[in-house]
């Protein structure tokens, strides 16, 4: 292979590749975020209660501001070797579901407004991450992250089956229609994920979305009256939904903000590792995480919701080893184009509920799996397991019992009554810094001769 074929190899970060050959792989990693990319948005519609407008208007600034922060991500700005936006590396960004539980409340209780007020200072906090991040990495080690994330999959759960139902609040929630459709889509979603190849099993999600959507129509359940009104060209109307900072909110958003920053180091470092065969540098996660958090500043401007990266395009990158950073703008550039076009927008919305719900709920397991390969990539024992069964234990009950805190102020409820992830991110942090690691051996010691004692003893 002589220097130029080299070049413009996909396998190449920066190489120019052909582009009968950068298509196709472009293709790949849309078909695999878009879905995941726009689900938060209408979620997060259905809970604020806003009109249809507006929630065509809020997924396709959900694909824009997306398509923006890849190109970010992929491209930086400023220096190369010291401060800049940005990693260099070949990722994809989308909207986050982390933050859909905590979102959710707050839609609920103050509106989309605050959502997005609030947006802004966890992009700050993120900021300050990216600019500290070598001295705050170790208070996030895998056992606290997997916490985490396992806490985000399993507050979801109640989304999805409410999903499968057909929506609260919906005149047919609950019935047999909505349970046999939500059923039949995650029934083609699992069978692809487990039996299919290529890109079938790549695009398990889509297909069995498409497969859901073609089963409703037999009940009635799509409507296209929002895809006739629906323009076919507009760009992000900024502040269109409004900058509202409630402090419950901000402080809410910002620990997940904090977290997140620190998860998507692990998105990095999995992709360098898989896809580079090396880890990342520290120029590079500070880029990333800056990057990250200056997008999400300028995406709550623009009215889209917390953005992050997307862990099954960095599977694509660690499988194919396809890094090729023009290929992967090539897949920006994609959901850029269909950002831009309302029609496409609004054809998302027609999308039933039970059919949401029947494709994400294999989502949100997958999100409580990953959660719990992070805990469990470290030693279980005694110490490890009160940290990780505590925080969740207090993070899910007491959001399932929110009413446990009405005596205090109604930010105390918003903070930590609403979503679970914050009470668990806070206990597991605090855990974690004071339980003596030495404590770790002595316990399992312990524990093996009470073990020992009870079966002589039997």
């Amino acid at each position: 292979m002589n220097n130029t074929e080299q070049r413009s190899s996909l396998f190449e970060m920066d190489g120019v590749p052909h582009m009968g050959q950068a298509i196709p792989m472009a293709l790949q990693h849309v078909i695999a975020m878009i879905v995941g990319c726009v689900t938060p948005a209408i979620i997060v519609s259905g809970a604020a209660g806003i009109s249809a407008s507006d929630r065509v208007l809020l997924i396709q600034t959900s694909l824009i501001v997306s398509a923006l922060t890849t190109f970010l991500q992929l491209f930086p700005i400023g220096k190369r070797n010291g401060f800049h936006l940005g990693a260099g590396l070949p990722v994809i960004f989308g909207v986050s579901f982390a933050y859909v539980p905590s979102m959710t409340a707050i839609a609920e209780g103050y509106g989309i407004g605050a959502i997005l007020g609030a947006q802004i200072i966890g992009g700050i906090c993120a900021f300050i991450v990216g600019l500290t991040i070598k001295k705050i990495r170790n208070l996030f080690p895998p056992l606290i992250a997997g916490a985490v994330v396992f806490t985000i999959g399993l507050s979801l759960y109640p989304t999805a089956i409410s999903y499968m139902a057909g929506g609260a609040g919906q005149a047919s929630f609950g019935s047999w229609q909505n349970w046999l459709v939500a059923l039949f889509t995650l029934t083609v979603v699992t069978i692809l994920n487990h039996f299919a190849k290529g890109i079938l099993k790549l695009a398990s999600l889509l297909v069995g979305m498409l497969a859901g959507y073609i089963f409703s129509m037999i009940f009635g359940m799509v409507n296209f009256a929002n895809v006739a009104s629906a323009g076919f060209f507009s760009l992000p109307q900024p502040m269109h939904f409004g900058i509202k900072f409630e402090i419950s909110a901000c402080v809410a958003i910002a620990i997940l903000f904090i977290v997140n920053s620190v998860q998507a180091i692990g998105d990095f470092s999995a992709m360098t590792s898989g896809g580079l065969d090396r880890e990342p540098t520290s120029d590079e996660l500070q880029g990333a995480i800056l990057g990250l958090g200056v997008s999400n500043i300028i995406g709550a401007v623009l009215g889209c919701l917390p953005t992050s990266t997307y862990g099954q395009n960095v599977g694509i990158v660690t499988t194919t080893k396809v890094v090729n950073r023009i290929t992967l703008g090539i897949a920006g550039l994609i959901i850029l184009i269909a950002g831009i076009f309302p029609k496409f927008s609004a054809l998302l919305t027609t999308i039933p509920y039970s059919v949401l719900g029947g494709a994400t709920v294999s989502v949100f397991a997958s999100i409580s799996m990953t959660g719990l390969k992070l805990i469990t990539s470290e030693e279980m024992n005694y110490r490890n397991t009160s940290i990780v069964g505590l925080a969740v234990a207090l993070g899910m009950g007491i959001s399932q019992v929110s009413a446990s805190l009405a005596s205090f102020p109604p930010w105390v409820t918003t903070v930590f009554g609403k979503s679970p992830v914050v009470v668990t991110t806070i206990v597991a942090i605090f855990l974690n810094i004071c339980i003596p690691k030495m404590q770790a051996s002595k316990d399992s010691v312990e524990l093996k001769t009470q073990h020992t004692d009870t079966a002589d003893i039997s």
